[in-house]
């Protein structure tokens, strides 16, 4: 083992440590601001990036890519995991912070498919995916290898009895780059004309990386190697073989799969329900004004930033495990309520309107896969109706039996043969033909702007998600620092937090939008949320130690 009179030696003094936070978190801001500001812009990259017609189906195609970075992100655990208990936490984490940001700000550089038509013909717009495939891949690489190297390096400066606090800042550093995109956001839209925004003026928050990578390497060079490793390399303690020694160490299996299920699971989705499913829900299903939504969502975030920090000193009197227990509890309970309780505020004359006429989508098509029908680029005319109504926010039901038709209220919609042709205007004409009828009905489709007073309930919705995310999120940094012993701790918490991060939660918003567009309720999704959080409360309540704090040892599970 380390020696601890050694290790004493090197404990950090108080500037230090500040140093190591400040550092740390500021690093983690901006990379996750990197990994963020795609999933913000989501509704301006879809027509960019993707030569769809459909909307839906565009704004899926997003989502997937935007789920392909997560899907990496387990590859770059492994990769930088191994590389961080082999040669050091500091340096592993310099090379992942600049790997993001070159990414990032590749992205600000592809050229949009209508550039790409202009310029070379129909033949060449998959570049543009293609590029930003590759880039939200080497994204997902560096993300992986981040979020490690961070939690660990300020846990292993920090003393044990504030641990859980100095590792919260790296929790509310997540929500940090989130908010941070929205800013960004926020001030090109208010400098740039709208028009100009949509054209060009996405790509600044994009190419902004390059100034945040500057700070952030900036601030991170002044840094000393960790004082666990530095004398773990110098006693030889350091692992051989991280990644293989992660599954034979004694007891470590156990670990990683309750650090997987029972901690990764459920943190990762609820946040980014909280977060991503809350945009898309307000921006799409409840048709709100787009800086609306984001100006809600800043405030919303700013305010449950604090909450991280609260639950993890918190976490150092009552552990680990009570936090994360009660918010999924607290989310089984209330994950619903609080997204009708938005829905109500958001935009109520939409669910009224759906519940005064109900929509009822008839034909045998509808109802023999519809998850082919939306990803199908030849889709058949139930799947075009079926994707223009999820994206224009109204909730169907499917009935099989006959010939394709669509009633509102019990009244059959005229489908105008145009509406079915496979061409950028047959899905313009399909979707501005149903919103007439359906306006018709009572249904409003302009941009809402509601109420102060619903704004605020709105708030105060999405800060009752920020509670949950900090209850489940806050103490993990350094729960999982306490779960592996030091010499691969960094590959043994990294393996299982990024595949439950990068499948369960980053797989999410496409899995949910299937879900949504394929039963026509646009809250079905959250049942995704539900049930992975259902099964990792059976895992944390068996698998996570109780009571007070405490460092790894092998005498406990």
């Amino acid at each position: 083992m380390v020696d601890a009179e050694a290790l004493k030696q090197r404990e950090p003094s108080e500037k230090e440590i500040k140093l190591v936070i400040g550092a740390s978190s500021a690093g983690t801001i901006f990379e996750w601001y990197d990994f963020f500001i795609y999933g913000t812009l989501a509704y301006i990259l879809k027509d960019a990036f993707y030569d769809v017609n459909d909307p839906t189906l565009a704004l899926l195609l997003v989502w997937s890519t935007f789920a392909l970075g997560f899907a990496f992100r387990p590859i770059g655990a492994i990769l930088f995991g191994f590389l961080g208990d082999r040669l050091g936490r500091k340096y592993t984490f310099l090379v992942t912070v600049t790997l993001m940001g070159i990414a990032t700000a590749g992205v600000g550089l592809i050229p949009t498919v209508d550039t790409l038509k202009e310029n070379y013909g129909e033949g060449y717009v998959i570049i543009a995916p293609i590029i930003v495939i590759f880039l939200r891949v080497l994204q997902g690489l560096a993300l992986g290898g981040e979020y490690g190297g961070a939690a660990i390096y300020v846990a292993e400066h920090a003393p044990p009895e504030k641990r859980g606090f100095y590792t919260s800042f790296i929790q509310a550093s997540v929500a940090g780059g989130f908010v941070l995109s929205i800013i960004v956001v926020l001030l090109c839209r208010w400098i740039i004309p709208e028009e100009a925004f949509a054209d060009w003026g996405w790509r600044v928050p994009f190419l902004l990386s390059i100034i945040l990578l500057g700070i952030s390497l900036w601030m991170r060079l002044k840094l000393s190697e960790s004082p666990v490793f530095q004398a773990m390399k110098e006693s030889g303690e350091t692992s051989g073989n991280p990644f293989i020694e992660s599954f034979t160490y004694p007891g470590n299996k156990k670990r990683i799969f309750v650090a997987l299920f029972g901690v990764s699971g459920i943190l990762t989705t609820i946040w980014y329900t909280a977060f991503f499913s809350s945009l898309s829900f307000l921006k799409g299903n409840m048709r709100l004004d787009e800086g609306t939504v984001e100006v809600i969502l800043l405030i919303a975030g700013m305010l449950s930033l604090g909450l991280y920090l609260i639950v993890g000193k918190w976490s150092d009197t009552v552990g680990r495990k009570k936090p994360i227990i009660i918010g999924a509890l607290a989310t089984l309970a209330t994950l619903f309520p609080i997204f009708w309780f938005m829905g109500s505020l958001a935009n109520p004359g939409l669910a009224e309107a759906a519940e005064r006429t109900p929509v009822v989508v008839s034909g045998d098509q509808c109802v023999t896969d519809p998850f082919a029908e939306l990803f199908d680029r030849e889709q058949t005319p139930c799947g075009k109706i079926l994707s223009s109504l999820t994206g224009s926010g109204v909730s169907y039901t499917l009935q099989p039996g006959g010939d394709l038709g669509v009633t509102v209220g019990g009244e059959p919609v005229a489908i105008a043969p145009e509406w079915l042709e496979e061409t950028e205007e047959g899905a313009a004409s399909r979707i501005a033909g149903l919103q007439e009828a359906l306006t018709q009905s009572g249904f409003d489709f302009s941009r809402q702007v509601p109420p102060l007073i619903n704004i605020v309930g709105i708030i105060a919705a999405l800060l009752a998600l920020g509670v949950l995310s900090a209850l489940t999120y806050g103490s993990v940094a350094a729960l999982l620092s306490e779960m592996f012993p030091p010499r691969i701790r960094y590959s043994s918490m990294s393996i299982p937090y990024h595949i439950g991060a990068g499948y369960l939660g980053g797989f999410l918003p496409l899995i949910a939008g299937v879900i949504v567009a394929s039963t026509g309720n646009i809250y079905s999704g959250l049942w995704y949320t539900w049930i992975v959080v259902a099964f990792g409360l059976v895992v944390a309540w068996w698998g996570l130690p109780s009571g007070p704090p405490r460092d790894f040892s092998d005498d406990v599970g």
